[in-house]
């Protein structure tokens, strides 16, 4: 009999060996490795782990800290719930693009949600959420920025777990698929196998609109991945190649996967497009051993990239071929 697990922590618990074969799904071999499966909901738990323990351990963060972090949405969830455990506060500096779900869980972790609306110069709100954050920490001392975009110990915690788990479940493993958004799990495990001399083909995931990789900033909706401020860790040559996604393929690629009974986020379907893309034009009727991340689940994407009435607001002409219900039937 499996023994159950106990603990005493939140963050004691999560999946890391669930994987979904994709090919009944998408048509394409692709395994999915799981990484929502934990309280926090997303794989952002690791890296809000690993910052929240070093900035302990370099006397940075003490019990009469306030931890303020940027987020799109789940690495302040990730932190809402560090900070509940240890009895901390937090600040989670956002945008209107965060989902209203996620910004509910975040309050109901005690943490304190503030929305930063001024659009930054590429026309999104990184620049301006970070400039918020910058402010915020000079107006005190108590107050710790723990930077994800900048902090080493982001992509230590995928170099040190999220790599070394994938290469035991597959140590033939040819192509692996990962998201960019702050590019910690991306750059964890790009060093991970170049360091071992793998020969893995890393394959970077954005979304059209991003700027991490040089693209031109655009108009994006669906919180996650991309960036309008490139991240300060960075290193494009560890990458092999880059896809960037449009949100209609996202959404495309979710609302796919929703009708065989797998409910992930949006960074999950941005994911899962980009590598089927990429394994259809650089392996054609071929099967490599190929593995892409799925950063985060689709509870919190209820009131964005599953809802009818937020599809018809933002992508009724981008998506004439979604099946979607009348409005009015959303009334009776």
């Amino acid at each position: 009999m499996r023994e159950l697990p106990i603990i005493s922590s939140p963050q004691e618990f999560n999946v890391d060996d669930l994987y979904v074969d994709l090919r009944p799904v998408i048509d394409s071999p692709l395994y999915l490795k799981c990484e929502g499966f934990n309280f926090a909901g997303s794989v952002k738990l690791k890296a809000a782990a690993a910052m929240v323990a070093a900035a302990e351990r370099d006397g940075r963060l003490t019990a009469d800290s306030v931890i303020v972090e940027s987020s799109s949405g789940n690495l302040g969830i990730a932190l809402s719930l560090i900070a509940a455990d240890r009895g901390l506060r937090f600040v989670c500096v956002t945008d209107p693009r965060c989902n209203p779900a996620s910004i509910r869980v975040m309050r109901a972790l005690g943490a304190e949600v503030r929305i930063v609306s001024a659009t930054d110069g590429n026309g999104g709100y990184l620049a301006s959420r970070i400039g918020y954050v910058r402010d915020l920490c000079a107006s005190g001392d108590r107050y710790v920025w723990l930077n994800q975009y900048a902090n080493e110990n982001n992509w230590l915690a995928h170099y040190r777990g999220t790599a070394p788990a994938i290469d035991r479940q597959f140590p033939g493993l040819e192509v692996l698929f990962v998201g960019a958004g702050t590019t910690g799990t991306l750059m964890g495990c790009a060093r991970y196998f170049r360091e071992r001399d793998k020969p893995v083909t890393i394959v970077a995931i954005d979304a059209v609109g991003s700027v991490t990789f040089g693209g031109e900033p655009e108009r994006r909706m669906v919180p996650g991945l991309g960036t309008s401020t490139r991240p300060a860790l960075v290193d494009e040559s560890l990458v092999d190649d880059v896809v960037h996604v449009a949100e209609p393929d996202t959404i495309r690629a979710v609302h796919a996967l929703a009708s065989r009974g797998f409910l992930f986020g949006g960074s999950t379907g941005t994911v899962v497009s980009g590598a089927a893309a990429w394994l259809a034009a650089k392996y054609p009727g071929e099967d490599p051993v190929a593995v892409a991340i799925a950063p985060d689940l689709g509870e919190r994407y209820l009131d964005s990239i599953y809802d009818e009435r937020w599809l018809r607001d933002n992508f009724a002409d981008a998506l004439p071929g979604l099946d979607l219900p009348d409005a009015d039937i959303l009334d009776v």
